[in-house]
């Protein structure tokens, strides 16, 4: 998308190689899906060699070698096929792949076998992610073969295997300003989808309606498309946490459950509101409803610099179980439901996920020190929520049937939290306002 700013993938890769030391990495494209016969899925690009390299297209190995004096920064491609390029589109040759992505060397894919283990053989500890690709399998064995061979007389070679999340996760978890505003964009995009499809929210209608509405939304507005399968969930079915199917009709007097969010330049946002098919909306339902939105509040209100995600989790917990009290859905006081953990039948999920180039994006909740403290440039939701399956709730029948989820992106910044999806309200009156509802 034109007006954003250029992403570091020169200084990412500078602090990725400063990182490796005495190591190298390896990145596999990921591979190409198909939904059916010689039928592809549109291609997404690998999160993690896009991090790194800025690859867009498939049958691409990146290998960074820290431990290098040269050739540091080593990319592996497929060759020119004409034939192939008819259906599939043109691709670069070996220099223009170079001048691209500025690597230091660029080599064709057939070269890989040979070449690639002489490349990892210097290092002492190669990380890759076993299982990413056949390709890579063999050569991260041969090497480590070599490395075994080569140690005792040499002092040098390959004898490790580590996970490439054990430094590019760390990097990943707290966003440039270039990712900060990719991340703006796609909450701007999501929630103008959002305001736009709320009003065609109404009994008779299909959920495939709504998805096809916020998708079209995102579409239109030059996002990439939807960051992960849209979720419009009707009365039982939004109990079900990651229901897609979008295949029912809603019935007047349902709770729609909408969680969806648009990919921009391959990073993600993340919304869910959940309004009524028929307005007014009252009684337990509504009730409810302030019980999640209490707790969203009180989550965000965690959000703070210095502070945890599971603070922000136990802030809406405690938040979920005093209004479960209040509902008399089940016995307090507040303090025993949280130590049975008797909420957790009406709120099995965490509050939060990590968000960037995916949706459940890369990063660590806890490290051997305890949780991770939030800093400035952290991403992430805050969605609580309350799910009332049929035959779940025999003290407030009303709530059965009913899934309520409402969910923002937040920002760490240096003086607290920053809702980026804050366009989208979470009152009931005010959603009822964009809803069309008539009194």
């Amino acid at each position: 998308m034109t007006g954003l700013p250029p992403l570091p993938f020169k200084a990412r890769r500078d602090a990725i190689l400063d990182r490796l030391e005495h190591g190298s990495i390896l990145l596999p494209a990921a591979p190409v899906r198909y939904k059916s016969g010689d039928s592809e899925y549109r291609y997404r690009p690998d999160s993690e060699l896009f991090y790194a390299t800025g690859w867009r297209d498939p049958e691409c190995i990146a290998v960074l070698r820290g431990f290098a004096d040269e050739d540091r920064f080593v990319l592996f491609v497929p060759e020119r096929d004409e034939k192939l390029e008819l259906w599939t589109g043109p691709r670069m040759d070996p220099g223009e792949v170079k001048a691209s992505c500025g690597a230091d060397a660029v080599f064709p894919m057939r070269e890989f076998g040979e070449r690639g283990r002489r490349l990892l053989c210097g290092g002492e500890v190669i990380h890759y992610r076993l299982g990413a690709s056949a390709a890579c399998d063999d050569v991260v064995a041969a090497a480590l073969r070599d490395g075994r061979a080569r140690r005792p007389r040499r002092g040098a070679g390959a004898r490790a295997l580590v996970d490439p999340g054990a430094i590019l996760d760390a990097m990943r978890v707290r966003k440039d300003a270039a990712e900060i505003a990719r991340l703006r964009e796609a909450a701007r995009i999501s929630v103008a989808a959002f305001r736009e499809a709320l009003p065609r929210v109404r009994g008779g209608v299909g959920e495939w309606e709504i998805e096809a509405a916020l998708e079209s939304g995102f579409r239109s507005r030059g996002a990439d498309g939807p960051a992960f399968a849209t979720i419009v969930a009707a009365g039982a079915n939004a109990c079900t946490l990651h229901y897609t199917a979008n295949g029912s009709r809603i019935a007047a007097g349902d709770m729609v459950l909408m969680d969806a969010g648009a990919e921009v330049d391959c990073y993600a946002a993340d919304i869910t509101r959940t309004v009524p098919a028929s307005w007014p909306l009252e009684g337990a339902r509504r009730d409810a409803c302030e019980v999640v939105r209490g707790a969203h509040r009180a989550a965000v209100a965690a959000c703070v610099p210095g502070g945890t995600m599971a603070a922000v989790h136990e802030a809406a917990s405690r938040a979920i179980a005093e209004g479960l009290v209040g509902l008399g859905v089940v016995d307090g006081p507040a303090d025993k439901v949280l130590e049975e953990r008797a909420h957790r039948g009406f709120f099995p999920h965490q509050t939060s996920h990590w968000l960037g180039l995916d949706t459940h994006d890369a990063g660590a909740y806890r490290d051997a020190d305890g949780p991770v403290a939030l800093v400035p440039g952290m991403v992430f939701t805050v969605e609580p929520g309350l799910y009332f399956a049929p035959g779940s709730c025999p003290r407030v029948p009303a709530l059965e049937g009913t899934g309520i989820r409402l969910e923002d992106d937040v920002l760490i910044a240096d003086d607290g939290a920053e809702i980026l999806t804050v366009g989208l309200p979470l009152e009931l009156d005010v959603l009822a306002d964009l809803c069309g509802a008539v009194s």
